[in-house]
């Protein structure tokens, strides 16, 4: 496999992303879902129970969002970095200061499924997709963080001092898919230009919501990587708060909550699996890792566990 060298190491920051530009990548399925409405956009308007409803939430969100972009109430920003990596022992991956791969940046440290497979499919790891470094192979991975949500909070407050709170729960609808849009439009800028390995990709939006990209984009949480406290390295990489005013929680929730982030793995055979159960061997051997105690692990990693803590 040829790995594909990035044009850009290191950083690149975008401290006002068009949300024009964004609209064109919004996946609004999950809208109608946050309003529990089921269906899928656009056939969500023919359906005989819930179409006429799903209509005029669509409507109201197009009116709202022109207004919020004319008016620029709400803000997008967003950081991305591609780091020199390899895959090292114990499933975990190191990241670089720069190509001359001598000084360590941080280690990522990843989880393998442990379920009963069978012949021939193996327990999975997000470290797979990265090269072991005894190979001598030169690899990359990437991380990211985008927000949408600068200017959501004075946004609703004014539509609740108005007793608006329709127009109030719709802004942070809104922001929730400005959010997500902005996370697929740059990854997309990623693969074309910042990284460059798909620079000949001509995908519409709904390849794009499909996922018909080479790459995956998941982030501490997902359930290749159900463990957030990781979230904290990402941050630190990519000097996360100071490019976006996304800040992490004490529990490594993002505020504003309409922020995505995540790790960019550019493997062609890259893909989003289910961590699953894990034992109390893994759990101990991460604790270890993390320089964590067993209990704190076990806390993290309490709805994977598969046995009694």
């Amino acid at each position: 496999m040829t790995i594909a060298q990035p044009r850009t190491l290191g950083l690149t920051t975008f401290d006002d992303v068009s949300l024009e530009t964004l609209t064109a990548y919004i996946d609004w399925t999950p809208f109608f879902l946050s309003w529990e409405l089921r269906g899928k956009y656009p056939a969500i308007f023919d359906d005989a129970v819930v179409g006429s409803e799903a209509r005029k939430l669509f409507d109201d969100a197009q009116t709202l969002l022109k207004r919020i972009i004319a008016e620029k109430s709400l803000q997008a920003k967003a950081v991305c970095g591609i780091f020199p990596a390899n895959a090292v022992q114990d499933d975990d991956v190191e990241l670089y200061q720069d190509e001359s791969r001598s000084t360590l940046l941080t280690t990522l440290n990843f989880l393998r499924q442990q379920s009963q497979k069978a012949a021939n499919n193996p327990n999975l790891c997000l470290a797979d997709f990265i090269a072991p470094k005894e190979t001598g192979l030169k690899d990359y991975i990437g991380a990211f963080v985008v927000t949408a949500g600068i200017g959501t909070d004075e946004l609703c407050k004014r539509y609740e001092q108005d007793h608006d709170d329709y127009s109030s729960i719709m802004v942070k609808a809104i922001a929730d898919r400005l959010a997500e849009a902005a996370a697929e439009w740059l990854h997309e800028k990623v693969r074309k230009e910042i990284w460059g390995y798909a620079s000949d990709e001509h995908l519409e939006n709904e390849a794009l919501i499909k996922e018909e990209y080479r790459g995956i984009r998941p982030a501490p949480g997902y359930p290749a990587c159900p463990e957030h406290t990781e979230k904290r390295k990402l941050f630190d990489i990519l000097s996360a708060e100071a490019h976006t005013s996304v800040i992490l929680t004490e529990s490594y929730a993002m505020f504003p909550a309409a922020s995505v982030s995540g790790w960019y793995f550019a493997h062609p055979e890259a893909k989003y699996f289910p961590l699953g159960k894990i034992q109390r061997d893994q759990v101990e051997d991460y604790a270890r890792r993390k320089g964590m105690t067993v209990e704190e692990a076990e806390r993290w990693l309490a709805p994977n566990l598969g046995y009694e803590a």
